[in-house]
């Protein structure tokens, strides 16, 4: 894409020619795709920087990291890095939606032109003092020919877009083969000796402007909170009541004349809301922080109102609310409050009570004790005066419940308005909404780019993905308080930057063991390491008896455990892995080739068969209870899905289904799976990450491990998912009272999970009982010569064995004796061979009747053949 000011750039920077090239053809007809394109050349500028000089990268990986990157700092002068977080700025609220304006554009390719200018006189040859910036001019032709004009430009520039895609990706590949090579302190040194020199040469003889740049970036951020800027002398002209002044001449301050002039004022119904002092870039923001506050008590003593301190240079924004009672030491902030934030900041200043003064209703929390002291550890932290609080609690212990607790009574306390809570999906984010609407009068929304301006609702639930992706359309001040929940590691390696950005009461919840809680999670939560504001583990949770405990039954082997190579294999081992159909002289296994095992077709049916021979089964003692098969990927939960409808048909295809992203059903089929939803027959879930976390279904009494599993975090969400209570599971009165893990990877072993391992015995369902005492009563009947019952016995039986699926893997196997008792007449004989083909072969197979539906009828017959049996 040719550009009118960037040709300088091509020879050694051609995709930072054809980005800006992008920006100067669509700043007129499309604004914001013209941000955009000016954030991408920033991004491909500093990425390429740091891979050219090698300097290391920050994780994640963003342009934010990217420019507050130490190394990138010591070599870059303030000036240019002001530059680039403006366009920065306006290239992420393009593209979030915001609809710049044309100036804008202007002013950012003005400001991407002087980039480029430095960056060819600090790392090239070339010599850019002498060129002179050309402002694109706006299409002035008539409105037939300019439409026209516009149509073959858009065509013209979609072809060159693909290109320029092509470009960015081959530079993102070049990149990448450069081995990135981390500098040590004295190389930094080295580069700031040079490198940094160089760049502040450039910027000197090249004449950029400094203080226009940092009054550009402040104006910028105030603009974005929702400010204009005026005189006085406008405002009341307009008939303003909110506004910012600048240069504010304020009196009683400690100068010679007793007079100070304020950077910028905000104001509210005429009076000081804010105060904003703004240093130089090349001067640390904190200098300025008591210059700011002599204006604060100077705008006091005039107007009889307290206003908010910032102080900044342009880059970092400091707030101090030195509130005596509701205030807090300074603190960082990404962006300046808006109107309506300051307000709420001023209305809690007045009236906000004690914490302790306050108590949540009591049915949220219930009589639960650790509840009720996690809540109050909870608020002494937040009324001591610390932002952030982290609570640990097993799953199932009722972290969710807390959270509500806790914004229960913050709201009451005058504390907070709006709160945030944030899940990691939207099954989650649906269970929170529910459980806040139920316990709280306040209103419940999920949070969209529209919530900006939402004055109406106050608790808001969102997943972090979508919140990751608007976040900045948001003032920092918008929330009081922000609840994440399962706040681990990921949290902080991927959506660190929204709990940066928003300056908010903070509470950050995690099923995750203290010992296995990273350094990273304490810090981003104001905790030290190891040590939560509140923690009530497993073992103490189900000791005090509100989770159930779990029992392993463990069905591994070495090779499907750790992956062995072929010359490793002991004869028992040979064995095991024949037995599954896999050829040992052809091995060479690793932990890393361990796919191979897990798509194994006898393996993955003997987990099936295992889970629903030895799995704990519903009331009516024939059905499976409530199962999650945890399975590695898509492809392989459809193999364990077919391989189920294969061993079992009889369950016509709905008891078991695969849960996962590839189903467009997927929250529907959560819903079924709960009991709530139009399938009431599915039972066996087979979850690829979306059942792993938060999903409440206390019935669940069987989690089947069919794949390996190394992250403590996961497991311990996994194990979760069978801890909880449920009364009156098995009957009145028969609760749940504990859940069984079937480890087939040696999982619970890897993470040093006590080894409650159990065998157990394969116990008779209902169906098989009956069976069986059906058996009983034709041999009564025999024995004590009435024919006529006998008959009606015998048939029975026929039925019930002509019943059988034939489709069934399980009754496959057993065909031919199926075939043999089939005949009527064989089974009236009621020979000694006969019973014992019946009680030893085709009872088992009864396990597999479905009696969904039918199982209290059944019960019933149960009972009655055993007083038949005795009547006799």
């Amino acid at each position: 894409m040719q550009s009118r000011n960037f040709e300088f750039l091509r020879a050694e920077w051609p995709e930072l020619a054809s980005l800006a090239g992008f920006a100067e053809a669509y700043c007129f007809n499309d604004p914001a795709s013209a941000n955009i394109k000016l954030r991408t050349y920033c991004e491909t500028l500093v990425g390429g920087l740091h891979s050219r000089l090698r300097l290391p990268k920050p994780i994640p990986v963003s342009l934010m990291e990217l420019l507050r990157n130490e190394s990138f700092i010591a070599i870059t002068p303030r000036v240019v890095i002001d530059k680039l977080h403006a366009i920065r700025i306006h290239g992420n609220k393009a593209a979030h939606g915001e609809k710049p304006s044309s100036q804008t554009s202007l002013w950012l390719i003005r400001e991407a032109f002087d980039i480029g200018r430095w960056l060819c006189a600090t790392y090239s040859s070339q010599a850019v003092e002498n060129l002179e910036f050309v402002t694109p001019q706006a299409p002035s032709q008539p409105k037939a020919d300019y439409k026209r004009e516009k149509k073959a430009l858009l065509e013209q520039h979609a072809k060159q877009e693909v290109l320029m895609q092509k470009l960015l990706a081959q530079l993102e590949e070049e990149r990448a083969r450069v081995e990135q090579l981390e500098v040590r302190t004295n190389e930094i040194e080295e580069l700031r000796q040079t490198a940094n020199v160089r760049g502040l040469q450039s910027a000197t003889t090249l004449q950029f402007d400094e203080a226009t740049t940092r009054k550009q970036l402040i104006d910028i951020q105030l603009a974005s909170a929702g400010w204009q800027i005026l005189t006085q002398g406008e405002a009341i002209k307009q008939d303003r009541l909110s506004f910012v002044t600048v240069e504010e001449e304020i009196h009683e301050q400690p100068t010679p004349s007793g007079v100070g002039y304020a950077d910028y004022v905000l104001w509210d119904e005429g009076l000081p809301i804010a105060v904003i002092e703004a240093k130089k870039t090349s001067v640390d923001a904190e200098k300025g922080r008591h210059q700011a506050k002599h204006y604060a008590d100077g705008l006091e003593t005039k107007y009889g109102q307290r206003p908010i301190i910032f102080y900044t240079n342009g880059h970092d924004i400091w707030i101090w609310d030195d509130n005596e009672i509701a205030g807090y030491p300074p603190r960082k902030l990404y962006a300046f409050y808006s109107k309506d934030s300051l307000q709420r900041l001023l209305f809690q200043h007045k009236n906000r009570r004690k914490l302790s003064e306050v108590s949540s209703k009591p049915e949220i929390l219930g009589e639960r004790i650790y509840q009720h002291e996690a809540l109050r550890q909870i608020c002494e932290r937040f009324q001591g005066k610390h932002r952030k609080a982290l609570a640990v609690q097993a799953t199932g212990t009722g972290k969710t419940r807390l959270s509500i607790a806790v914004c229960d009574v913050l709201t009451q306390a005058n504390w907070v308005k709006r709160v945030l809570f944030l899940c990691d999906r939207r099954e989650l984010r649906k269970q929170a909404k529910n459980a806040f609407s139920s316990f709280l009068e306040l209103p419940v929304s999920v949070l969209s780019s529209k919530s900006v301006t939402d004055d109406a609702n106050r608790v808001f639930v969102a997943t972090y993905p979508a919140m990751q992706r608007i976040y900045e359309n948001f003032d920092p001040g918008f929330f009081d308080l922000i609840i994440a929940d399962e706040s681990h590691r990921s949290i902080y390696n991927v959506h660190g930057d929204i709990f940066r950005y928003f300056d908010a009461l903070q509470l950050g919840l995690t099923a995750t063991p203290i010992e296995m809680i990273s350094r990273s999670t304490c810090g981003l939560f104001g905790c030290d390491f190891k040590n939560p504001t509140t923690n009530y583990p497993l073992d103490l949770a189900v000791e005090e008896k509100y989770l159930v405990p779990y029992q392993v039954v463990k069905h591994t082997t070495k090779f499907l455990r750790d992956g062995i190579n072929g010359q490793s294999l002991t004869a028992d081992q040979i064995l095991e892995i024949e037995d599954q159909g896999i050829d040992p002289n052809t091995l060479e296994f690793s932990s890393s080739q361990i796919d191979q095992a897990i798509f194994n077709k006898d393996t993955n049916r003997k987990i099936l068969q295992n889970l629903m021979d030895h799995g704990i089964r519903q009331a009516d003692q024939q059905t499976l209870g409530k199962s999650i098969v945890f399975a590695r990927n898509h492809n392989h939960a459809k193999l364990l899905e077919q391989l189920f409808n294969e061993l079992y048909p009889q369950y016509s295809g709905r008891f078991c289904q695969v849960i996962d992203t590839y189903d467009p059903r997927a929250e529907q089929l959560i819903d079924d799976f709960k009991g709530e939803g139009s399938n009431d027959q599915l039972t066996l879930a087979i979850s690829v990450d979306m059942l792993d976390t938060g999903i409440d279904v206390p019935e669940i009494v069987n989690l089947i491990f069919a794949k390996p599993v190394k992250s403590p975090v996961k497991f311990w969400q996994m194990v979760g998912r069978g801890t909880r209570l449920c009364e009156n599971l098995f009957g009145p009165g028969k609760n749940k009272t504990h859940f069984q893990i079937f480890d087939h990877w040696g999982v619970v072993e890897y993470h040093g999970l006590k080894d409650q391992a159990v065998t157990v015995p394969k116990s008779k369902t209902l169906f098989e009982r009956l069976f069986l005492e059906r058996i009983k009563l034709a041999q009564t009947s025999l024995k004590f010569a009435d024919p006529d019952f006998f008959e009606n016995i015998a048939l029975w039986l026929f039925d019930a064995i002509k019943a059988l699926n034939e489709d069934s893997i399980a009754v496959k196997d057993k065909w031919k004796i199926k075939q043999q008792l089939a005949d009527l007449d064989l089974l009236r004989q009621f020979s000694g061979n006969t019973v014992s083909l019946l009680e030893n072969e085709k009872a088992p197979l009864m396990q597999w009747v479905d009696i969904r539906g039918s199982a209290d009828a059944y019960q019933w017959d149960l009972i009655i053949t055993k007083l038949q049996i005795e009547k006799f």
